[in-house]
């Protein structure tokens, strides 16, 4: 009976496609009430005048909250940081009459429905104060900065110090290269609109309680959040939040629909619901605008001599947002002399957000391509040339190994099913009637992380398995894995297990994110099931008449629901059995998993990929289209290729997007989005996708966790901007450094 590694089909699956499945703004609450949140105009200023009396007027309107009228309960001088929150001061709502992004909530409109509070909102007329703004990254980039030292570096470390002399090595260099990239701006816009519910469950003993339905990508963050901006006890909070439709980053921090929501639940003392439109998502969080520039250096030979690679990203006024932008550069190349840079510039927006491979897929493009331009010049096969400079060390983190490197097994299988050996090499030399075709490939790498996690596991007395903890399931396959997780530690059919999650009763786990939750939380269900493994021993071997009285741990074995000698499986009991020697309850453990921080210090520890692709470009309309890709993915143990291909084919798509797609417009007279809806916000339709492949390299890792499983979350993603546009090349002849390969750059 082995679960792990099988494709086993969703457990959440029906709930999901039959609507039993209920997300933030779906659960029925009597006598609920319905809040609007007005947005602001500008990008800078300040409020002089909000007028709520029409609104107010209306039968049915409670309130107006602005901030003239905010109650003052809320903690607002305090600076809190959630578990994703950049060095700064975070965003407070409806703080004071400041200005500091277009779209700003600045007040909230509370009525008895939905139509009524939207309706009011628009009668309430809010008057400012404007001031000159700055939104236009590229018009200040000689004013880029160090960021701010602060907890957030330690998940995202900042470029190590220069190693030998970059420009010297440059210099001397016989080849060389340099490339300029600009990545616009992008916004998540999952399905799932932003939504919190707060049910007000009455006051004990003078302290109010609430229930919170919230859209979160970690219920514990959310109740962290209410907490200390509220100044409430954790007992007077819960959080649920047991499906997600979708998130891709949007949902680790909490956002401002949460906060407003909890304010007019304590305020009023009722029960409140705040959704935000389409357009409120372009409001808070996105992938932020980012410059780079690469050089390489490089012997006639193909051996790189010389890197350096720059980036300057936007971020807000209050938070210095930063990514891994420049150091993915070197551990995938063991350069001896390169300089790594990143800087930050302060504009009028909002402070950006974690998106799908944060940094990863900005700066992965910009080497990959660069490295594609350098084989060019060195009439050298793409693959060649990264097996030339393959590095066996991560010189970033001190030279440490990796804990595994499947890379090159990536380039092999990834190019023998493609077929790269029949590629020709010259640009503009394939044509498929009258579109011209190419050819790319590019390499992947993201963090192969694990953090600290707790889980709970309990065998009823009929013997069902209840395995929990508090983490999220924003549509990755968690439910599931965590089940087969589960079952096969316990040795139990999966029918007999249930996977619970989402709610802050349960042991906490941190932020779904980074794909590190089926290292970390999947880690947390192995332990406790191994201790829980344990404690039913111990019970089945009380009685002086059991077999296994004087049978050691080591000596049994877990499987098809029994406990057995593994000299002698004869010899078992079932463990509703073992169940039954406890008093008729329950047996229940919980447990604690986190990384060994001596093995932290000897490895850099990562997932890799190789992605080929094929272009069709029409140079009569401009147009892009990619007819077939190809992604080998190393990352460990694949805990079930199912929910693992799902992972990674829509990373994929999600790459065609981020290539050739999705780009925010910002007017910067305004210093506001102006795409912000999904008609102009272009993203690909099933027409856009055609033939994708996956392979899963086998790869072996006893370093990263128990499980020796890597999460593949972001990797789909991070090397298919990189293919696409050495495809691109390939095919015209003309290389695009920008993102999005739009038609206007293809024809200009």
């Amino acid at each position: 009976m082995t679960y792990i590694g099988q494709p086993v089909k969703r457990v959440d699956g029906r709930d999901k496609v039959t609507g039993k499945a209920k997300y933030a703004a779906e659960f029925n609450v009597p006598d609920l009430t319905y809040g609007y949140v007005i947005s602001g105009t500008i990008a800078k200023g300040k409020i002089t005048r909000i007028d709520s009396s029409k609104a107010l007027a209306l039968p049915g309107v409670l309130t107006v909250f602005t901030h003239e009228n905010r109650p003052h309960t809320a903690w607002f001088d305090m600076s809190y940081k959630d578990q994703d929150a950049p060095p700064g001061s975070p965003f407070r709502p409806l703080h004071d009459a400041k200005i500091k992004y277009s779209g700003q909530p600045v007040a909230l409109v509370v009525a008895e429905t939905f139509e009524l509070a939207r309706y009011a909102a628009s009668l309430v007329e809010v008057s400012y104060d404007e001031e000159t703004h700055e939104t236009d990254l590229e018009a200040h980039l000689s004013e880029g900065r160090e960021p701010s030292i602060g907890m957030a570096t330690l998940i995202k470390p900042l470029p190590p110090k220069p190693r030998g002399d970059a420009d010297a090595a440059m210099a001397q260099a016989p080849v060389s290269i340099k490339a300029h990239h600009v990545h616009g701006p992008q916004h998540h816009n999952p399905m799932e609109m932003f939504g919190t519910t707060v049910v007000y469950e009455g006051e004990k003993k003078g302290k109010p309680y609430f229930t919170i339905y919230d859209k979160t990508q970690g219920a514990p963050n959310s109740q962290l959040y209410v907490k200390q901006i509220f100044g409430l006890s954790l007992d007077q909070v819960r959080v649920i939040s047991p499906y997600v439709g979708g998130g891709f980053g949007s949902g680790l921090r909490p956002q401002y629909q949460l906060f407003l929501a909890v304010m007019a639940a304590k305020e009023l003392k009722r029960s409140v619901r705040v959704t935000l439109t389409r357009q409120q998502m372009f409001t808070f969080g996105h992938r932020p605008q980012t410059v780079q520039d690469v050089e390489l250096g490089a012997a006639a030979d193909g051996t790189i001599t010389a890197l350096k690679h720059g980036a300057i990203a936007a971020t807000s006024q209050f938070e210095d947002y930063t990514e891994v932008v420049v150091n993915w550069s070197g551990m995938l190349y063991d350069v001896p002399d390169a300089t790594l840079e990143y800087k930050l510039k302060s504009l009028d927006l909002y402070s950006p957000l974690d998106m799908r491979a944060p940094g990863g897929v900005t700066g992965d493009h910009a080497i990959e391509t660069a490295m594609d331009a350098l084989a060019y010049e060195l009439n050298m096969d793409p693959v060649e040339l990264r097996l030339k400079n393959y590095s066996e060390k991560d010189w970033t983190e001190d030279d440490k190994p990796f804990s595994s490197k499947e890379l090159r097994e990536c380039f092999r299988q990834g190019a023998e099913r493609f077929g790269w050996a029949s590629r020709n090499p010259e640009p503009r030399a394939t044509k498929r009637g009258d579109v011209l075709v190419g050819w790319g490939m590019a390499t992947g790498i993201w963090d192969a992380s694990r953090m600290f996690a707790r889980a709970e596991a309990l065998l009823t007395v009929n013997g069902k398995l209840r395995v929990s903890s508090a983490t999220a399931d924003i549509g990755t396959g968690t439910y599931t894995i965590m089940t087969q997780i589960a079952a096969d530690t316990m040795g139990m059919p999966i029918e007999d297990v249930i996977f619970r999650l989402g709610d802050t009763d349960m042991p906490m786990a941190p932020i779904q994110g980074g794909s590190w939750t089926a290292s970390t939380v999947g880690s947390a269900v192995k332990q406790v099931c191994e201790d829980l493994k344990k404690t039913l021993f111990k019970l089945a071997r009380k009685s002086s008449q059991s077999p296994f009285h004087n049978a050691d741990f080591k000596e049994v074995i877990f499987r098809n629901g029994q406990m057995a000698l593994r000299e002698n499986p004869s010899i078992a009991m079932s463990l509703t059995d073992i169940v039954s020697l406890n008093g008729g309850r329950a047996v229940s453990e919980t447990s604690t998993s986190m990384p060994n921080p001596l093995e932290l210090k000897k490895y850099s520890r990562h997932t890799h990929s190789a992605a080929f692709v094929e272009v069709e470009v029409d140079e009569d309309l401009g147009t892009v289209t990619v007819t077939r890709a190809v992604s080998a993915i190393a990352a460990g143990k694949i805990l079930n290729p199912r929910t693992a291909r799902s992972q990674i084919i829509g990373g994929m798509v999600w790459g065609i997007s981020h290539a050739l797609q999705e780009d925010s417009k910002m007017d910067h007279r305004y210093g506001r989005f102006m795409n912000h809806n999904l008609a102009e916000y272009h993203m690909p339709v099933c027409a856009d996708i055609h033939d994708l492949d996956v392979i899963f390299v086998e790869e072996h890792d006893e370093i990263v966790n128990p499980l020796g499983a890597k999460g593949i979350g972001e990797i789909g993603l991070v090397a298919m901007p990189a293919a696409i546009a050495n495809a691109v090349f390939h095919a015209t002849g003309k290389r695009i450094y920008d993102l999005p390969i739009t038609i206007d750059r293809v024809l200009y």
